[in-house]
């Protein structure tokens, strides 16, 4: 097949772009790069997302946020956990579970997006959340807290709290596991509580889980 007449879809250019973006990181990411990988000319690419780069990037943080995707369910993070899967956004009304086993899975499956796509984490910092992926997150986590017994300004508040942590726990971990810097600060006697509790960390995985049901304990807990 030539290099111009690949048979490209947008999800395969997506998919090849994050693994890029996985195996060399986002600054290695350029539409020649890309277009090598998938063996089409850049112009391709282009046909795909005529607006270039950023168009791009947009599709890939709509891409990684969806964890509604059906394939997506039984997922691993990179830590290696096994979690369940959000019911497909389609049949979202149709998921009788409780509301804190709907925003537990969800909670699961997105922090599991996240990490195994981390590199593409600085794509999400300036870019609004008005995708259909989110819209979808978005209803799932409203209607949960609806029933859980919140109203209102609650709501949004619960609702807010819960990206805000997952988010904040893979930030964390992600920076947790980086490179040491040039010159990092030794650990003495001006940091005593630090010193006496260093090495007690619990592992990723239960740290979020420990974290998630204390929040979803406290949202629901006045209402």
């Amino acid at each position: 097949m030539s290099r111009n007449n690949a048979g490209l879809s947008a999800e395969r250019i997506i998919t090849e772009a994050l693994r890029i973006i996985d195996g060399q990181g986002l600054r290695r990411l350029t539409m020649r790069r890309l277009g090598d990988a998938l063996e089409v000319e850049a112009m391709a690419v282009y046909h795909h997302f005529p607006l270039g780069k950023e168009q791009l990037f947009d599709a890939i943080v709509e891409y990684v946020t969806d964890v509604s995707r059906p394939e997506r369910t039984g997922t691993e993070g990179t830590d290696g956990d096994a979690d369940g899967g959000t019911a497909p956004a389609g049949e979202a009304a149709q998921d009788d579970r409780p509301w804190d086993e709907r925003l537990r899975s969800w909670a699961h499956d997105y922090r599991a997006a996240l990490l195994r796509h981390s590199g593409a984490l600085p794509l999400f910092i300036h870019r609004r959340p008005d995708t259909e992926a989110a819209l979808h997150a978005l209803e799932l986590h409203y209607a949960a807290f609806a029933e859980a017994g919140l109203e209102g300004a609650d709501i949004v508040r619960a609702a807010a709290a819960l990206d805000a942590y997952v988010t904040g726990a893979v930030i964390g971990q992600v920076r947790g596991d980086g490179l040491a810097g040039a010159n990092p600060a030794v650990l003495d006697g001006r940091f005593p509580t630090v010193a006496r509790l260093r090495g007690l960390d619990p592992d990723p995985r239960t740290a979020f889980d420990a974290g998630l049901e204390a929040l979803l304990r406290s949202l629901a807990g006045d209402a």
